[in-house]
């Protein structure tokens, strides 16, 4: 579950990491008081208009400005809040901006240089433990560091029967190039970071920029966090901060009827139980010719009222020119998954795209038997490579 920054933020800071502190605003008029408030607390007189959308690059789609009073921030709010915000990691259309943070300016002059870095703790799963990635070329995309200047980014691996040790969080201020109190504020705040990780049962933490301010403090100024879906039982407190506004709409739909759905950008529709079924029939669907248009585990339950549901939410995306239906009847009987076909494709009435039901495992020749004599626009198959020569088929 991805969060806005201003919520990564709340939970940073609830694990002693320093942060650029701000206020949510839904309009141009609640952004003029959060910088009054902010103004009141802190003592800043500029602010920073940053909207709140899941995507990153916000500052090059112009969703990051910089106000120097509060006549600018009620102008930059409004042109902000309803924009439909482009940046490279969003869709051509870009993303509606409902929300904007209004931050505190922690730029100001002091008695050394600001610097910016890179940190980020997440899963290295070559190796199966939590790891510290970190640069001095902060404010910049990581992966154009990665690939231009490789030996500035830097790693540290966690023992997860130890966790973060003391020395790794020197070793990391060091490699920093940091000195004095701006050193030990560094090796604080990563510790504080790693441990607001593990315990929020987080899968991504990414601050960048990391700001050295000009008094030597370091705070997180950016906040991207992924948390673990899987562990949101643990955590009843973040379920509310989800905001199905950054979803997919399909995506958010299918959860909601119990479906494990990803949308992709293919031609052909996907209905399969078990998630490493679906994997494989993905690869034959692009071996055939064709390219998945969704990733879609109806689980280990596949009667008419699931199915009807599922092909109602394939159909939903226009690119889908066929759907493949591709079950194994381990507990689920074939027999059963066949009828729940035929019923929902008879509630639906007509699906104008062609159908390809792969049924295998218990009764799939009384299965096969069901499609063949339906008098429906369904063709069956009961081995992977005729299920692939007949999605190759309707797709010539």
């Amino acid at each position: 579950m991805n969060l806005h920054e201003y919520q990564g933020k709340e939970i940073l800071s609830s694990f002693g990491v320093r942060i650029q502190r701000g206020i949510v605003a839904q309009n141009a008029n609640e952004a003029v008081a959060a910088a009054k408030q902010l103004t009141n607390e802190t003592g800043t007189s500029w602010h920073v208009i940053k909207a709140q959308v899941h995507a990153g690059g916000r500052g090059k789609g112009g969703g990051v400005k910089l106000a120097k009073n509060l006549q600018e921030v009620e102008e930059i709010a409004g042109q902000i809040i309803g924009m439909n915000l482009i940046t490279p990691q969003t869709s051509a259309e870009g993303k509606k901006v409902h929300q904007v943070l209004v931050a505190e300016d922690v730029y100001y002059p002091g008695e050394s240089e600001t610097d910016e870095f890179y940190v980020s703790v997440l899963l290295n799963r070559a190796t199966g433990r939590n790891m510290i990635m970190y640069s001095t070329e902060g404010g910049m995309d990581i992966e154009t560091v990665a690939e231009e200047t490789p030996d500035l980014i830097f790693t540290e691996e966690i023992d997860p029967a130890v966790g973060l040790l003391p020395f790794q969080a020197r070793r990391v201020a060091f490699n920093l190039g940091l000195s004095g109190l701006a050193f030990k504020e560094m090796t604080k705040f990563v510790t504080a970071l790693y441990t607001a990780y593990v315990k929020s049962d987080s899968s991504l933490f990414e601050i960048n920029p990391v700001l050295k301010t000009s008094d030597n403090k370091i705070m997180a100024v950016d906040a991207k966090v992924t948390i673990d879906d899987n562990a949101l039982y643990r955590h009843k407190n973040y379920i509310d901060l989800r905001d199905v506004r950054e979803e997919s709409a399909i995506e958010v739909e299918a959860g909601e009827l119990g479906l494990n759905y990803v949308d992709l950008d293919g031609n052909v529709g996907c209905m399969v139980n078990g998630a490493g079924l679906a994997m494989a029939t993905m690869d034959l669907i692009k071996q055939a010719g064709g390219e998945p248009a969704n990733f879609l585990d109806v689980g280990g339950t596949a009667d008419a009222a699931r199915v009807e549901a599922a092909f109602k939410i394939i159909l939903k995306d226009p690119a889908v020119k066929a759907i493949l239906i591709n079950i194994f009847g381990g507990i689920v009987r074939c027999d059963r998954v066949a009828q729940g076909v035929i019923d929902a494709y008879k509630n639906m009435g007509t699906i104008n795209v062609p159908i390809i039901v792969r049924l295998q495992g218990t009764n799939a020749d009384i299965a096969k038997e069901l499609i063949d004599n339906s008098g429906l626009d369904v063709m069956s198959a009961t081995e992977f490579q005729e299920a692939a020569d007949k999605v190759q088929q309707v797709l010539a």
